[in-house]
């Protein structure tokens, strides 16, 4: 599925307007404002909601820890 970000959702806001926001999401659950931050931290870095990346596993190494 393909998203598209609403430009048109955005506006200019004056500080009591900003303040309605920060109530709204004082509302919301943990789960939804973390949903919501990954959501958009997704879309900052151009990646597609529906692909998501893969751990990158050349980065790592495992090995045996004697004790």
């Amino acid at each position: 599925m393909e998203e598209k970000l609403d430009r048109t959702a955005f506006k200019r806001q004056t500080a009591k307007e900003a303040s309605n926001t920060v109530a709204y999401w004082r509302t919301r659950t943990d789960a939804e404002k973390i949903r919501a931050a990954y959501h958009l931290s997704l879309r900052a870095y151009g990646y597609d909601p529906a692909d998501e990346p893969r751990l990158d596993r050349t980065a790592f190494s495992m090995r045996k820890h004697d004790n």
